[in-house]
């Protein structure tokens, strides 16, 4: 069923992506907010049990209906399971933004490959050049492979039901709604839940770091993995854009104008610098990687069914 589900998920997602999962993690986001203004003091230990609060009803209400469902026939089961995997897999999405940039390089338009970077990040891009825009667009669809496919594969794979796919996503989104804001007087209310998604991630990453090492330059990526992970500030992800960018043979990371100021980061990847050409390559790395993962579970669920 776990193979099926995937396969029946990521054909769904394909043939009509969920235009907008806002209203997916809407009631999450409502209910996290509600505790954060009832329990954040400044202190971490509040963030702890608002992270339960929110995190265990919704992996246990999952888990509930998958097993309620699953009572009454595996059919609707497997269904609850495609569902949960529609929301909470899938690069159809933000890939238009990826499409699009792409386009807009090829045909020179340097205008509006900017507006479309600064639309998907968050900030002015209007001083980068084409190969800057390219490599941050790299970036990022590196960055939403993992995090919007592979991790919560990863976890739908290890875990019962739907159960790790929504562990995964809510983790997530508590990690970027609570441990990102800039704001000094939300205090440390946010440390548990980046803590605790970095720890849920270090597995997966170094999963799909594997898999672009397989399906790519398989020393390169070790060799970039290794020697310079460790250096970007996001533990995790550094794993996957090093060895993502070591298969493809390609440089990203490195300082880069934001808004009004430079942003410092290390670099990472090695042979050429990233191009609006490598952003094709990007997309077959990504793509034979989910191969390889579909291939793998394949192999385990015939093992599993015949032992």
């Amino acid at each position: 069923m776990t193979f099926l589900s995937l396969v029946l998920a990521l054909l769904l997602e394909q043939w009509r992506p969920l235009v907008d999962r806002r209203a997916v993690f809407a009631p999450v986001a409502g209910f996290a907010d509600f505790l954060e203004r009832k329990l954040n003091a400044g202190q971490a230990q509040e963030g702890l049990v608002a992270w339960f609060a929110v995190l265990v009803p919704a992996v246990l209400l999952a888990w509930f209906v998958y097993s309620l469902l699953y009572s009454v026939t595996p059919l609707l089961g497997l269904a609850f399971n495609v569902a949960v995997l529609y929301a909470t897999t899938g690069f159809r999405q933000e890939s238009h933004y990826f499409t699009d940039i792409n386009r807009a390089l090829r045909e020179g338009d340097l205008a509006t490959a900017r507006r479309l970077l600064g639309e998907y990040r968050g900030h002015s891009c209007d001083m980068l050049s084409a190969n800057e825009i390219a490599r941050l667009a790299i970036e990022d669809a590196l960055t939403v492979s993992h995090r919007n496919v592979f991790g919560p594969i990863f976890w739908f794979v290890l875990l019962p039901g739907p159960t790790g796919a929504v562990l995964y996503r809510v983790a997530g989104f508590l990690a970027r709604h609570w441990g990102t804001r800039g704001d000094p007087d939300f205090g440390r209310f946010g440390d548990f839940a980046t803590k605790v998604f970095a720890r849920l991630d270090w597995l997966p990453a170094r999963a799909t770091a594997v898999s672009f090492a397989i399906v790519g330059d398989f020393a390169d990526a070790f060799d970039c993995w290794r020697t310079q992970a460790t250096t970007w500030g996001d533990q995790p992800l550094g794993v996957v854009l090093a060895s993502g960018a070591g298969a493809m043979g390609v440089r990203i990371g490195s300082a880069y104008p934001s808004g009004e100021h430079v942003e410092e980061r290390p670099e990472l990847g090695t042979g050429e610098p990233a191009e609006p050409a490598h952003l094709d390559a990007t997309v077959g790395l990504i793509w034979r990687a989910l191969v390889a993962w579909l291939g793998l579970v394949g192999v385990l669920s015939i093992v599993a069914a015949l032992s």
